[in-house]
């Protein structure tokens, strides 16, 4: 016998135990997935190039989700999960760690409507920074906190809405993005009488500003959320129009906008995934997450689908947070009245 007659059953041998591998996981992903707790873990399946999974074990404890979940924020060096929630008589904030422990949670009176959530400088001096979109004393305002609850400063004038620079002043602010720089990145707002992108420096003073309503250039109606990359990009996700549309991060001018994959429903939120690979675009009324190919720095073109993650109907996913250690997905879901924890796969090697 022949080197290739001996080989070609190798080979086969191989390839079936690949395809084989392959059906497995694609099983596992595809399959409804429960559990036993008294919140029910959602029906998923995946579409495209399969990217993530839902880690069935996070939290240990989701009977403790007693409102509607509106944002999330991860501290990959401490490990540490903040969940937002609102209604009567429940805690704003719960802490659990990346692995699904309870850790804590707020009993602030100084939160009424938390929305979007960001961890701040999560390597020296962690804190947690919140839009609150509430209508009491403390509502039109971000607020600065420590990891275990402390206010340590308001942005805006509690509880009176405008559109004043100086002083500062929000009308639901939806959510914001600070940079490793300090500068921070404000999308005002969820629906008030404001559609801005307001930068900020790290003495929080205004840098440039977007304001204007309308379906132009550089213009916005209800911008949701907003995050900045490493080419000194700003991706905004402008809801109303259903586009994201993107800025340079240092002079403010308009570089481009993403509105074909938006066509059924609009982006709720933008986030980049650690590696740069990937745009994690959530879409609230269709029940999806979807990942969007990021473009090569000098270049914006169009949106192009990579993966999507279908939920269940009325799971309602509005915010997430990545997980900048391990890559994982966390999901902010007000319908489900929960958060999930999505964990990265590939069959090829690993996602970050």
């Amino acid at each position: 016998m022949s080197m290739k007659s001996r080989t070609y059953p190798c080979v086969v041998l191989t390839s079936m135990v690949s395809l084989l591998f392959l059906m497995m996981v694609l099983y596992e992903v595809l399959s409804p997935q429960q559990t036993g707790s008294s919140v029910l873990k959602q029906d998923y399946r995946l579409l495209g190039r399969p990217l993530y999974k839902l880690d069935l074990n996070w939290p240990q404890n989701p009977e403790l989700f007693s409102g509607n979940v509106f944002g999330v924020a991860v501290n990959h060096y401490a490990g540490v999960v903040y969940v937002a929630q609102r209604g009567d008589k429940v805690p704003k904030m719960l802490v659990f760690t990346t692995e699904g422990d309870f850790l804590m949670s707020w009993n602030t009176s100084t939160l009424e409507m938390p929305h979007g959530i960001f961890l701040a400088d999560a390597m020296s001096n962690p804190t947690v920074w919140i839009t609150d979109v509430g209508n009491g004393p403390y509502g039109h305002c971000i607020k600065q906190y420590s990891p275990s609850g402390n206010l340590l400063q308001l942005l805006g004038i509690p509880g009176k809405a405008g559109s004043g620079l100086n002083p500062l002043q929000f009308d639901q602010p939806a959510e914001l993005f600070v940079h490793d720089s300090g500068e921070m990145y404000i999308v005002d707002g969820d629906g008030g009488m404001n559609n801005r992108l307001i930068k900020l420096s790290k003495d929080q003073e205004v840098l440039w500003v977007h304001g204007e309503k309308g379906q132009g250039l550089a213009q916005f109606y209800i911008p949701h959320s907003v995050t900045v990359d490493n080419a000194q990009r700003v991706w905004v996700a402008d809801r109303g129009n259903k586009r994201i549309q993107v800025f340079n991060s240092l002079t403010g001018d308009w570089l481009g906008s993403w509105a074909s994959c938006f066509t059924e429903d609009a982006p709720y939120s933008v986030r980049l995934t650690p590696d740069k690979k990937y745009f994690v675009v959530v879409q609230l009324n269709t029940n999806q997450i979807s990942l969007l190919d990021a473009p090569p720095v000098g270049l914006i073109g169009q949106c192009r689908v990579a993966s999507v993650i279908q939920l269940a109907d009325d799971v309602k996913p509005h915010l997430v947070d990545l997980d900048l250690k391990s890559g994982a997905l966390y999901v902010a879901e007000i319908g489900a009245q929960q958060a999930q924890k999505f964990t990265p796969f590939s069959l090829g090697g690993g996602f970050v």
